[in-house]
């Protein structure tokens, strides 16, 4: 994808407050980028990360700035150099693909912090947020093995590392002993067309509930889905508006809220390097809307088993996930 061009959304000009006479100085906010792998209009993740990028220009009042389709190690160093420019000393790369990127480049910039998704953040200046996905996996696992009337369901997830992946198998063998769950593996964010073809196999095979874990198929997946009259559980974003018979629940990643987090901590001084992990303790995971066609005696008990994990830290089996490091 062609690089898009940088341009602030808001420039302020107040007379008597301080500028970049404080340039540098740890702590406050100047400007803040943002790099994308696709595109800030994708409805799922991208947006999120534009959603989280306009809360801190509204929060801070500092200019703000994102680049689209950056993915390789020229656009990223490319991106950088454009952004210290204009005085950006709060760079967010929306992925775990800038894990690497940053780590190499962030000696170079002492004076800007960057800050990826699911990666290792080894430089004093990068930090790496990451989801604890294992419980929103559970829950997620736990509905489809309840409402699956074949004793089928399977999970299109990108890579085996994902934490929900395993959550949800062991939430749907909590729930229903007898299901049986059929795990595939684009080993992309974004395949759509491998994606599809692994649901076809899923639907020949008699599964009846589907959880595409990849941001950037799910929207495709579950379009699918609806068009065989199957069930489907949302990813990253609530997803009940791509039809609430359709999509019994969504395992929600607020990734914008994050944002507002690494924003908070940045201007008080608090921000950490290394990585940092975040749950439904933090407000960061959720899980979404449920379908009208779950039965309001399933929904009570999965109110109540989510309440009892914000307050405990344990899901219904007994055992904890381990939500990481509070955001407050």
């Amino acid at each position: 994808m062609t690089k898009k061009i940088l341009f602030p959304f808001l420039f302020l000009f107040i007379i008597g407050v301080a500028g970049c006479s404080n340039a540098g100085t740890s702590g406050e906010i100047q400007s803040v980028g943002l790099l994308v792998p696709e595109t800030i209009n994708d409805g799922v993740w991208g947006t999120k990360g534009y959603k989280g990028l306009l809360s801190i220009q509204s929060n801070y009042d500092v200019d703000v700035y994102y680049k689209e389709g950056i993915h390789t190690k020229q656009a990223v160093e490319q991106a950088i150099k454009e952004y210290k420019e204009n005085d950006v000393n709060l760079i967010f790369g929306h992925g775990s693909e800038y894990n690497e990127f940053f780590n190499n480049v962030a000696s170079n910039y002492p004076k800007t912090h960057f800050v990826s998704f699911n990666g290792e953040a080894t430089e004093k200046n990068t930090t790496s947020l990451k989801f604890a996905g294992y419980a929103m996996g559970f829950f997620g696992g736990m509905t489809a093995a309840h409402y699956s009337k074949s004793d089928k369901i399977g999970v299109i997830a990108a890579y085996e590392w994902q934490p929900e992946v395993q959550g949800f198998l062991e939430g749907a063998k909590f729930e229903n002993k007898d299901i049986e769950v059929r795990l595939e593996y684009t080993h992309n964010w974004g395949d759509q067309k491998v994606a599809l073809n692994l649901l076809d196999s899923m639907i020949e095979n008699n599964v009846d509930v589907v959880y595409p874990a990849g941001d950037g198929y799910n929207v495709s997946v579950i379009e699918k889905i609806k068009e065989e009259g199957l069930y489907a559980i949302g990813y990253v974003s609530d997803q009940s508006d791509l039809g609430e018979s359709t999509v019994l629940t969504s395992t929600v990643q607020h990734a914008d809220k994050l944002y507002e987090i690494v924003a908070r901590k940045f201007s008080n001084g608090e921000l950490p390097s290394g990585n940092i992990n975040f749950d439904f303790q933090d407000g960061a995971i959720s899980m979404g809307k449920f379908s009208p066609d779950i039965s309001k005696d399933f929904k009570k008990e999965m109110k109540k088993h989510i309440e009892t994990y914000i307050e405990t830290g344990k899901l219904p089996n007994g055992k904890k996930s381990g939500s990481g490091s509070p955001s407050s």
